[in-house]
């Protein structure tokens, strides 16, 4: 099955109109960017709990932004580069058959990236949009009818999206 993929519209300023392609990283690469930033949030002193840090980067959007923010930038400076290579653009809306990597002039508003990195994140996690998160087997042992791990996750509107081919 090939990876999923949004076409992102920039709405804003001197982005105005262009089309950026973001495609899904493999499996393999999402886990290790996870890694990277849990990694990243312990060195800079962010506590992590052990059943949040075992779900990767189930448990890193669950955990919730607010944390990522905590992580100095020499940190977090490769973390966010590695974002960005999911991104590509499309130079002529009227023909999405040609796109080809980024180059530092395509985007020039700082908003853009910013939506961007939103999208990426959204792509990446939209699998537990229904509010279902998976849970390790330590938690479903020591689950109590008081503690649950149901995360609420907010509805959000997406740019078109495109189905794997």
């Amino acid at each position: 099955m090939a990876r999923k993929t949004i076409d992102f519209s920039a709405s804003v300023g001197r982005d105005k109109g262009k089309v950026f392609r973001i495609t899904e990283m493999p499996a393999s690469q999402a886990e290790k960017w996870a890694a990277k930033v849990f990694l990243a949030m312990g060195q800079s002193g962010v506590e992590i709990p052990d059943n949040v840090a075992a779900l990767g980067l189930v448990g890193l959007v669950s955990y919730g932004d607010n944390s990522l923010i905590k992580i100095s930038f020499p940190l977090a400076e490769p973390i966010l580069d590695e974002m960005m290579e999911c991104v590509q653009i499309i130079p002529n809306p009227s023909n999405p058959n040609i796109i080809r990597k980024l180059m530092e002039e395509d985007i020039e508003e700082v908003l853009t990236r910013f939506m961007l990195r939103k999208e990426i994140m959204r792509l990446h996690t939209d699998f537990f949009e229904d509010g279902d998160l998976p849970t390790t087997e330590s938690d479903r042992q020591t689950s109590t009818p008081q503690s649950s791990s149901t995360i609420k996750t907010r509805p959000f509107s997406s740019p078109r999206r495109s189905q794997p081919k």
